[in-house]
């Protein structure tokens, strides 16, 4: 009998002796991130706001894109599995994301980046008291979900409106000076709180392209030929490059690859208007930025 059934095995072509399917490769998890913040992470008043929104998850609903949608870009051209998430309200402060949001962010992430309000307060524009106290309130909270988690905070941009127009508390200053002073702000509320992991020096990279001249940085008396404005048409918000060189340099903190990686040829920029020459200045100012921040 045995004979016989290996001599009809035998007979069966060899097409139909089916090995076993090999394995799958292990596919490693997404990491996943979420940013909390307001029109300064929305892309507000630009192409940016509603980018590929899709491809990103608006846990309040309103289809939103952003800097969210260009940072999982950036990292799907690395080879990066990323699933990004954000929880955004225009003209907020962080105190109102824990206040109102909380049962929408309460929960386990891998990274967060919080973007505070652009002045860091309303009634007294550049005091870091409410943003140190909200951003390590939330960072505890997010800690308590998870442990490892990193919470970055975003020190954003100088703007134009505040420098160049009266009624400010910056007005008539350096246009790097506001960026400066947020910046400040949001390393007091790192060093005040255990959980707050680093700071997001966009507004550096901002005062970097202003003196590399890859920018203008008065729009309000013409931009320079040749140089990128980084400002929205109101003069406060960012264009498609300032928020461009936002995500660049969120992206490079957070996965620690050099934006000068993603090269002339990035989607992003390809598909938001932006130049090879532009792209590859933005990346390339990204990176020295966070090579200073490196070494602080």
């Amino acid at each position: 009998m045995l004979l016989a059934a290996a001599a009809l095995f035998a007979a069966v072509p060899a097409a139909a002796q089916v090995a076993p399917a090999p394995r799958a490769a292990a596919v490693a998890p997404a990491r996943t991130i979420l940013f909390v913040g307001n029109s300064f992470t929305q892309g507000a008043h630009s192409a940016v706001r509603n980018y590929r929104a899709g491809s990103v998850t608006d846990l309040n609903g309103a289809g939103y894109g952003g800097v969210p949608a260009l940072f999982k870009l950036f990292a799907e051209q690395a080879g990066l599995n990323w699933q990004v998430s954000l929880e955004t309200q225009g003209g907020k402060t962080l105190g109102y994301h824990l206040a109102e949001r909380r049962a929408v962010i309460d929960r386990p992430w891998d990274v967060v980046v919080l973007q505070d309000l652009s002045t860091f307060s309303r009634e007294r524009p550049g005091d870091p008291a409410s943003h140190v106290r909200d951003a390590g309130t939330l960072a505890a909270m997010l800690t308590r979900a998870n442990p490892r988690v990193q919470v970055e905070v975003m020190a954003t941009w100088s703007r134009a409106d505040q420098v160049y127009r009266p009624g400010s508390p910056w007005t008539g200053t350096p246009i790097a000076k506001m960026a400066d002073d947020l910046y400040a702000g949001s390393r007091r509320a790192r060093a005040a709180s255990r959980d707050i992991d680093g700071v997001i020096p966009v507004g550096a990279a901002w005062n970097r392209a202003f003196a590399a001249r890859v920018a203008d940085p008065n729009p309000y008396d013409g931009v320079t030929f040749g140089e990128l404005n980084l400002w929205a048409y109101d003069h406060y918000h960012a264009s498609v490059a300032g928020y461009y060189l936002e995500a660049l340099v969120v992206f490079g903190k957070v996965t620690g690859v050099d934006p000068r990686t993603l090269g002339a040829n990035e989607r992003a920029a390809d598909e938001l208007g932006l130049s090879d020459a532009q792209a590859v200045a933005l990346q390339r100012i990204a990176w020295e930025t966070l090579a200073a921040e490196r070494g602080r």
